[in-house]
């Protein structure tokens, strides 16, 4: 038995299709795991000040994250591992290189250290940072936020760590044990809300959030030692190695730091707005991160390593080919979810998280915020594939820059909609009427998500407009696959509209499951008529999809070797 798990850990994928439907299929099992953990924080939290402060308490440990474990994170790390270890004549990398092992060694120790002592001056101006990111809390409120923010700062240590390694999974193309880590993540988190919240409140759910990044980490380990790649504590470390990754990195670290300040501020802004203001947030970005976890991140991450490798090898053609690739597929799939997403937000929202202290009045502005944030899930997707592209060819300026400019835009917006919507009467009834929202108090709430879509939106434009001009790509690469997915999302969310109002007379929809066959049957006419439109547009991505699911080595992939079914002794 722990032999077949651990030839399960080594299986290696090749085509984009085939690893991103593994890694979406695994990222959707974690992403389940996460929807039961909102639903159970919504059953017996509801939108509260209790759940509110466990939220603002994640801000400090994700900025943690970001600016310092990202410095050796895999989009960084896995260029230089790929070089490091050399390209075989038949395109594959050496599989072992003591000048690879020695960079992870290095890196390794000097993340360690860095990380361990970020953490412990955290841990000591963490009553500052509280204040900043909550300035609306109540003081009993921000010691409670304090207190769990500290022990959180133990989870970007693992989170970094785990990281850092699954450049060398990544690498070898061992993404089921990638897709695999979010799972147990969610595992630990889920852990803490049933055995630990009743017996140490808000400090249990923090350990839990601890104990799921332990387990991120740990799931890593075979498969290292499997191609005997376990890091180790460097005596003498290479600083000039050390100080290439580190100035490759920076503009990437950079880029996501401000889109974790640009959250924290968005937060810091909901906690002015009223009590379960910050949680309401949380839940309707958590919901759109689905698809976009799911689609976007699964592809990305699936042509990473590719990519590097047709860069290093000065394959230019095939590295344009394979991210146009890439880019249809993530059109093919989000444009479609964008439109279900917009017309089931109710549906979606009620059935995730309509229970117990989660009233229907949130569920219609959680559902609203919804909406908003699906209008920006083609362009979050597409940001991290041609963000990835460049990171491939080790160019981290540029994406940099982009994302400056639409971090800025973002954090402005969030201030100015706020102001308008309060003050301008015509433009928040236009904004309730649109969202059927008029009778709910605090419904400014929506124009965060609203600042967010648009910054994501401009950014995903430019970044695009980009790669394309950097790398001669043709337009119609990407136009002809956005025309016809926009075709059959168009007549999909018609269909599943239409479909609400027929299935609204079938259903009962004042219960669970009247919601959820309402929802489940408009939507599957939906895509069957989806499906259809872009059969009959001969569209190119659904042929891809349908030849990959229905190859027959899809589910017959081997281990790259026999002899990595064992830990070494």
């Amino acid at each position: 038995m722990v032999k077949k798990i651990l030839s399960l850990l080594n299986v290696e994928f090749t085509n984009i299709n085939q690893a991103a439907i593994i890694l979406g299929g695994f990222t959707f099992l974690s992403q389940i795991l996460a929807l039961f953990r909102d639903r159970m924080f919504a059953h017996y939290l509801g939108p509260s000040t209790t759940l509110d402060v466990y939220y603002a308490a994640f801000k400090i440990p994700d900025l943690l994250f970001v600016s310092v474990a990202s410095l050796a994170s895999v989009t960084v790390l896995l260029p230089f591992l790929v070089q490091k270890l050399g390209v075989k004549d038949n395109g594959e990398i050496n599989e072992s290189s003591p000048s690879a092992k020695k960079l992870m060694n290095d890196i390794f120790t000097v993340f360690l250290g860095a990380m361990f002592v970020v953490a412990i001056i955290m841990f000591f101006l963490m009553p500052k940072a509280s204040a900043l990111i909550a300035p609306g809390f109540s003081q009993e409120q921000l010691r409670e936020l304090v207190g769990i923010s500290r022990i959180m700062l133990l989870s970007p240590i693992f989170l970094g760590l785990s990281n850092t390694l699954g450049s060398v999974t990544q690498t070898f193309k061992k993404f089921f044990v990638f897709a695999l880590s979010p799972v147990f993540y969610n595992i630990g988190i889920i852990a803490g809300i049933i055995f630990l919240y009743p017996i140490f409140g808000l400090q249990g759910l923090a350990m839990g959030v601890v104990l799921g990044a332990f387990l991120h980490l740990s799931i890593q380990l075979p498969t290292l030692a499997g191609k005997h790649f376990i890091p180790k504590i460097s005596t003498s470390i290479d600083w000039q190695e050390i100080k290439r990754v580190t100035i490759l990195s920076l503009p990437r670290t950079l880029g996501l730091a401000l889109t974790s300040f640009s959250i924290i501020i968005i937060v810091s802004i909901a906690s002015k707005i009223g009590v379960g203001s910050i949680s309401l947030f949380q839940f309707s970005y958590n919901l759109q991160s689905v698809p976009l976890g799911i689609i976007g991140v699964s592809y990305a991450v699936a042509a990473f390593p590719t990519l590097a490798r047709f860069f290093n090898g000065a394959n230019m053609d095939d590295f344009v080919s394979y991210i146009s690739l890439a880019a249809r597929q993530i059109i093919f799939w989000s444009m479609p979810v964008m439109f279900l997403f917009i017309v089931l937000r109710a549906q979606i929202v009620r059935v995730i998280l309509g229970s117990g202290a989660f009233s229907w009045d949130d569920t219609r502005l959680t559902a609203a915020a919804l909406a908003v944030f699906s209008v920006s899930i083609v362009g979050q997707s597409l940001i991290l594939l041609f963000t990835r592209g460049y990171y491939a060819t080790g160019n981290t300026r540029k994406p940099l820059i982009i994302n400056f400019v639409s971090t800025i835009l973002t954090i402005v917006l969030s201030f100015v909609l706020v102001q308008l919507f309060l003050n301008t009467p015509d433009f928040r009834y236009f904004i309730e009427s649109l969202l059927r929202i008029e009778d709910i108090p605090h419904t400014e709430i929506v124009m965060l998500p609203l600042a967010y879509s648009i910054g994501a939106v401009v950014n995903a434009l430019w970044i695009w407009l980009a790669f394309r001009s950097d790398f001669k790509i043709r337009k119609t690469f990407i136009l002809k696959s956005f025309g016809q997915s926009f075709a059959g999302a168009f007549f999909m969310g018609y269909t599943t509209y239409a479909g609400l109002n027929v299935f609204d007379k079938v259903f009962d929809i004042n219960t669970f499951w009247g919601i959820l066959g309402q929802g489940f049957c408009a939507g599957i006419s939906g895509v069957v008529v989806g499906v259809i439109v872009l059969k009959i547009l001969g569209n190119q991505e659904l042929l891809n999809v349908w030849n990959s699911i229905k190859s027959r080595t899809f589910l017959k992939i081997k281990p790259i070797s026999s002899g990595q079914e064992e830990l070494p002794g």
